[in-house]
């Protein structure tokens, strides 16, 4: 129920947020809005989730993702209504801006995900959460013009009807906050954060500025933010600009455009989650040094398709199955960023989470501000097939810095671990002697015993041997509590 409820408030966010984009050739024909306008909003929308998923990670990590979900439907709901008022082009933005802070779901799925499963399958569960959660940035470029068309065809005039659309993910938001109120379980134990909390089962991780400050402290999270925005933020471009680009440059019809448009998201169906799986397949054999390759290669082919299909502009089939192979690698790019992010820090897994899930909004808003808002003088010759060759570029050059992650257990791409470093060592390290003395880190304890298995089995440094004798660094931390 945890996971289903999850992507379920995740993929209507993305509903939600990319919704105006499902219908900007009728809202700007409406609103008499620019191109440039269009591409700003769109900007703005992906703009209000960089703070609102940082602040997730820590809210979660405090009072569990049941109620950060909730809050987030909640709070963002009105925000979906009132588009249906909007005027001009500032309040258009303005809601899209706050409309986008519900993309922080992202963090709440894959938070609640990362509890509830184990290292062995938590790559896969939280890359099939959050690829059926992205799903929604395809899925309503097909759902809304349908919506619209139908009101449309009811009788109420076209300047009207896609205000009235809007009512409708407005409401669904309201439903999936209470159900997820009702339903939830933050833990597997079936209890929340609070009872688990009382009850002393669920250890606290002490004070919150250590918790953040150990998150955003590990220089892992701010090169995984910077790859993601390669990817996730790619995908998020291309939902903001797909359906008005075939609408532009091939002259289909809005229903058409949109159907084709929303096969790039509708690929999360899948692609996400394999991205997912085959990080943790790659896992088995080489550990953590074979899931950083995979995420390089496979982030690197989705740039080089990303190139071909601005290449191909003249050609509506020749777009559509390029656009086709493309996702698929971004996508499977997103999924094995989060089977590598959960081993990064296990004390602030919420805010590590939530930093790199910024990332991905930061690197959108950064792409589509280059290349596709049309604002910059520069921009005004640069045709919309030669945006997406320069975006591709762009990923394949801002996705070389996966090679500088290191795991001193476990290695990077091109180096093994550090002689007599165990994974004790290094998770332990997130916590003074004082909070050792008290505990509190015994969740962390069981976790890097757990995460062992990232050294993949061509590793032959001996587990038994080092689960009973601790580590120099280990015995160094007990010897000081003493």
């Amino acid at each position: 129920m945890a996971f289903h409820l999850s992507w379920i408030c995740f993929f209507m966010s993305f509903v939600a947020t990319f919704a105006p984009a499902s219908l900007a050739p009728v809202i700007r024909d409406d609103l008499f809005l620019t191109k440039p306008q269009i591409g700003s909003a769109g900007v703005a929308a992906v703009c209000g989730a960089i703070a609102a998923r940082v602040f997730m990670g820590v809210f979660v990590d405090i009072v569990g993702p049941r109620y950060g979900s909730s809050a987030t439907m909640l709070l963002t709901a009105p925000a979906v209504f009132c588009m249906a008022l909007v005027t001009d082009f500032s309040t258009f933005a303005c809601v899209r801006f706050f409309i986008g802070l519900s993309l922080c779901m992202f963090v709440c799925c894959q938070f609640w995900c990362g509890t509830m499963f184990n290292v062995k399958i938590v790559g896969t569960a939280n890359a099939i959460a959050a690829g059926w959660g992205n799903m929604g940035g395809g899925a309503c470029h097909f759902i809304m013009p349908l919506i619209y068309q139908g009101i449309k065809d009811g009788g109420v005039p076209g300047y009207q009807a896609w205000r009235w659309a809007f009512f409708v993910p407005g409401g669904i938001y309201i439903v999936t906050a209470t159900l997820t109120l009702l339903l939830g379980i933050d833990h597997p134990s079936g209890k929340d954060y609070r009872d688990l909390k009382k009850e002393g089962t669920l250890k606290s991780k002490g004070a919150t500025w250590p918790i953040i400050k150990c998150g955003l402290g590990n220089y892992r999270s701010w090169i995984l933010a910077l790859t993601y925005g390669y990817s996730f933020g790619v995908e998020l471009t291309v939902d903001n600009v797909i359906v008005e680009y075939l609408f532009d440059q091939f002259g289909l019809n809005l229903s058409v455009a949109g159907a084709l448009g929303a096969i790039f998201g509708l690929m999360n169906i899948f692609t996400r989650a394999t991205g997912g799986m085959i990080s943790d397949l790659i896992a088995k054999p080489f550990g953590m040094r074979g899931r950083l390759w995979v995420l390089w290669i496979t982030q690197t082919l989705g740039g080089i398709f990303c190139i071909i299909m601005g290449k191909v502009s003249s050609s509506l089939t020749a777009t559509i199955v390029i656009m086709i192979i493309f996702s698929i690698f971004c996508q499977q790019a997103c999924g094995m960023h989060f089977g590598i992010t959960p081993f990064v820090s296990r004390r602030a897994y919420g805010v590590v989470s939530g930093l790199v899930g910024a990332g991905g909004n930061v690197g959108a808003a950064v792409t589509q501000a280059i290349w596709f808002s049309g604002t910059a003088s520069w921009q005004l010759t640069l045709t919309r097939p030669d945006a997406f060759v320069w975006m591709g570029v762009q990923a394949v050059a801002l996705t070389l810095p996966v090679m500088f992650i290191w795991f001193p257990m476990w290695g990077s791409m091109w180096t093994g671990p550090r002689e007599g470093v165990e994974e004790e060592d290094y998770y332990l390290r997130e916590w003074s002697a004082e909070e050792v003395a008290s505990g509190l880190h015994q969740g962390s304890m069981r976790f890097a015993m757990e995460s062992k298995s990232q050294r993949g089995y061509k590793d032959k440094r001996p587990l038994d041997a080092i689960a009973e004798t601790p580590s120099a660094d280990v015995a160094a931390v007990k010897a000081t509590v003493a």
